[in-house]
Order: C-alpha cells, then sequence, then structure tokens
C-alpha cells in the first residue's frame, strides 16, 4: 500500500508539473481560447458598433436622394430621439441644388451610446469613439481552425456562441428595419449564430487579434 500511495504521489506530482509547463498553454484547447475571448471582449472589444464615428453628422440632398445608409439610418434615430437635425444653407452645387442639407447631432439619450472605442480601418483612420448599440459576452467556444502555413506564426480562428445586451431602442421594429445586421446579431444570441475570432499563438499562449475590416 505504501508503495502504491508513493507511486500515485509521484504520478500527480508529474501532472502537476506537467500542467504547468509553458508549452501547455501553446496547445489549441477549448480552455485557451475561452480565456483568451474573455479576455480580449473585457479590453473594450466587447461593443457591437455602427461605425459612426464623428458626429455631427451632414446629409446631402444628394445622399438623401440616393437612400444611402446615413440617409436610412438618421431619421430613424431622429425619431427614436437619438438625434436630432437641423436644415443650414450651402453653396448650390451637384450634391446640394437647393442650397441646403441636413445636420444631425447626437441628443442626450443618443450620447449615452456614443462610447470609447478605439479603432483604426485598413485605410490607417484612427478612430476613438464610435456609436454602439449592443454588449456581447462568451457563451461557448463551439470549434476553432488552427492555420499553420507560416511555421513561426500559427494562428486560429476561433467560432463561439455568444451572449448579447442591446440597447432597448433595438426592439423598436424601424430600428431593426434600418440596422438588420444588428438585429440579425441580436437574433442569433445564445447558439443561433456564431461569431468568429482571429487568434495569434505568442510566447505566453493563444492571444486574440483585432483585424480591421
Amino acid at each position: 500500500m505504501k508503495i502504491l500511495t508513493a507511486t500515485m504521489g509521484a504520478a500527480a506530482a508529474f501532472a502537476l508539473v506537467a500542467c504547468s509547463h509553458p508549452a501547455d498553454v501553446k496547445t489549441p484547447s477549448r480552455d485557451s481560447f475561452d480565456a483568451g475571448l474573455r479576455t480580449f471582449l473585457a479590453d473594450g472589444h466587447d461593443q457591437l458598433c455602427l461605425g459612426m464615428y464623428d458626429w455631427p453628422i451632414d446629409l446631402t440632398e444628394a445622399e438623401a436622394g440616393a437612400q444611402t445608409r446615413h440617409a436610412v439610418q438618421l431619421p430613424v434615430f431622429e425619431k427614436l430621439g437619438l438625434a436630432r437635425s437641423t436644415t443650414l444653407p450651402t453653396a448650390r452645387s451637384a450634391e446640394n441644388p437647393d442650397g441646403a442639407f441636413k445636420r444631425y447631432e447626437l441628443t442626450d439619450e443618443g450620447r449615452k451610446y456614443y462610447k470609447e472605442h478605439a479603432y483604426t480601418g485598413r485605410n490607417g483612420a484612427a478612430h476613438k469613439s464610435d456609436f454602439c448599440v449592443a454588449r456581447l459576452s462568451v457563451d461557448k467556444v463551439e470549434s476553432w481552425e488552427i492555420d499553420s502555413h507560416d511555421a513561426q506564426h500559427p494562428a486560429a480562428t476561433v467560432s463561439y456562441t455568444y451572449k448579447i445586451e442591446s440597447a432597448p431602442w433595438m426592439q423598436d421594429a424601424d430600428a431593426q428595419r434600418v440596422l438588420p445586421m444588428v438585429a440579425k446579431v441580436i437574433k442569433g444570441a445564445g447558439g443561433g449564430l456564431q461569431m468568429h475570432q482571429g487568434f495569434v499563438l505568442g510566447d505566453k499562449g493563444w492571444v486574440a487579434v483585432a483585424a480591421p475590416v
């Protein structure tokens, strides 16, 4: 019995050492990716935002006539009390044949959703804030794909289900109509949809990375 106990104790000690070995954090696993996702989201990447970085937003007559994204969304924001518009004069041009444009500014209610959200686009333009409508959190890591084409810098794409806390006004039918992708993400929470996040393997393990889109 003493020999068996000693053998089991040695085996347990060996397992403990093996689990704490630095190489283990580099092994792809659900736990390592889950931890990496939660750290990444907690570091300011949990917001679902609209790419409306700079306010006020001016809407020309040409944009209104072409039914651009802002032309469709901003009037609904005004209806919901998130923004207010003012018609201002300007020089007549092809874009403003009547010599006027609309300027939309955030209301006090709208400013609640204009949050610090640092982002750099592919063109190198940096932004500090954005208009954000929901907050994501991890539900469950479902799967991952390892890209080992670059042996020196392995990468992974991790798929996970999520939970979401959305702005209450996203329940409005018009808000869902002009923000269809946001509405789809909200509806897909809890397993209906999966999010995908890129990871790279660093010295301390797998780390989620923000990629410009």
